[in-house]
């Protein structure tokens, strides 16, 4: 130790304890990336590429560019339950990639080792002009570590808020839309393919999940099923509630010219609800910085003036 401290400081047990660590970690993803692969995988690829249509064969087959597949079993939660809460919170973030959950573990991790190196070297530098204590050396090291692996999440929560809250504000504009197209006389999937097209320029992302339920009908998928995965992937209330009005209108056999009426109405009242909670809680936050702002100027020019009277007095009087 005294040889170690003589060499790197009081921060060198750390420094070389992080560098193991990092070599380790390199050591097995080189022998991760050069294993052989699976024979028994690469007689599935040859069956189906013999079987399968070429078209097919491009789309189902792994052609190399998934480089983090060999670390699935690391990149990916193995409880079922967590997988799939996870897959569902970046399908909602607008993440629908088959390597979605991989990345974003990855980045997890890559963030993470890489703050934690930046705060070792920082406090290796720190400790070079003045040396440092246990809880400091822990708080520069680890802090980094944490704030980039929690990084990700936070990225992804606030993509998945922006998109909800897109999709709740171009909402009520495409059930109207919706409504006029059905009125008019077309079917529900092609009022669902033109409101898709029409509100791509304001609202991309409620165009987006159009778009999808358009191509899922269009492929033959039950209806019922396309609308409850719509309501899951966008996780917004409104969507829902549509949803289950759409299936009740079809299940029950009433007309869904009627159904759309009505809860396009109450989404009108809903919008017009929201933008009022939104002026009401205005003068609130207004309050504060109202406050701070004019409180200051108005005790200045009332009392300025007698304060400068009694400078001015107290000078006559010395």
């Amino acid at each position: 130790m005294s040889m170690i401290n003589d060499l790197l400081g009081p921060m060198g047990f750390i420094i070389i304890a992080g560098v193991l660590g990092l070599a380790l970690i390199a050591v097995a993803a080189g022998m991760f990336l050069l294993q052989p692969a699976d024979p028994l995988k690469k007689l599935q690829a040859t069956n189906a590429t013999a079987t399968a249509p070429s078209r097919e064969n491009r789309l189902r087959t792994d052609n190399g560019n998934n480089k983090l597949e060999k670390f699935s079993h690391f990149l990916e939660p193995q409880d079922e339950e967590e997988l799939s809460s996870i897959r569902l919170k970046l399908v909602q973030a607008g993440y629908r990639s088959r390597n979605a959950v991989r990345i974003f573990y990855f980045a997890q991790m890559v963030l993470g080792l890489g703050a934690l190196g930046v705060g070792l070297l920082y406090a290796f530098l720190a400790s070079q002009n003045q040396p440092l204590e246990t809880k400091q050396m822990v708080i520069y090291a680890l802090l980094p570590a944490v704030v980039g692996y929690m990084a990700p999440r936070y990225w992804v929560n606030k993509r998945q808020e922006e998109r909800q809250k897109s999709i709740l504000e171009g909402f009520p504009d495409a059930l109207d839309m919706m409504l006029v197209c059905v009125e008019a006389g077309q079917s529900m999937d092609q009022s669902i393919i033109r409101v898709a097209r029409e509100s791509r320029e304001g609202y991309p992302a409620l165009s987006e999940e159009f778009e999808i339920v358009a191509h899922e009908m269009k492929a033959g998928k039950d209806k019922a099923v396309v609308l409850r995965d719509l309501s899951e992937r966008a996780g917004v209330p409104d969507i829902s509630s549509f949803v289950t009005v759409l299936i009740q209108s079809a299940t029950f056999g009433t007309p869904i010219t009627d159904a759309l009426r009505v809860y396009a109405e109450e989404m009108r009242d809903k919008r017009v609800m929201r933008a009022e909670e939104k002026a009401n809680t205005l003068p609130t936050k207004m309050t504060l910085a109202t406050m701070g702002l004019t409180v200051p100027p108005l005790i200045l020019i009332l009392i300025g003036p007698s304060l400068y009277g009694i400078v001015e007095m107290f000078d006559k009087m010395k």
